[in-house]
């Protein structure tokens, strides 16, 4: 690994942890396209972000349930569905071409980012007396 690389890896991981505090492991949507610009394969910068997301969600996890933010039972309900989910696109990610992958990845973040500007223009603050 180059210097270069080391250095972006680092600025990457770091970017990523703080989206992550601020939005929810969810904003994982980063780290493959930069990735992808590093020189990793499309299928290999999605196994490299899903293992940086261990550590990622595992302080995460601690540091908002002792806030008392944490659904345990949604959580593990959700968890046990995303393995299944996630040994069924591992199966699909491997069966399809690179750059459909890419491609595929590039549409769904412009959906979400559709969705979100939506969705943050038209809804009121959950939140309201926290300003």
């Amino acid at each position: 690994m180059s210097t270069w690389t080391i250095v972006a890896a680092l600025s990457l991981g770091l970017a990523a942890g703080v989206l992550s505090g601020v939005f929810g492991v969810g904003t994982n949507r980063i780290p493959p396209p930069t990735l992808v610009a590093l020189g990793l394969g499309q299928v290999e910068a999605a196994a490299t972000s899903l293992l940086a997301i261990v550590p990622t969600a595992a302080t995460g996890v601690i540091r908002q349930r002792a806030s008392g933010n944490l659904k345990v039972r949604a959580a593990l309900v959700l968890g046990v569905a995303s393995i299944v989910g996630v040994e069924v696109g591992v199966q699909i990610a491997k069966a399809v071409d690179e750059d459909v992958l890419r491609r595929a990845f590039g549409v769904l973040l412009l959906v979400v980012a559709v969705q979100l500007a939506i969705r943050g223009s038209r809804e009121r603050r959950r939140y309201p007396d926290l300003s």
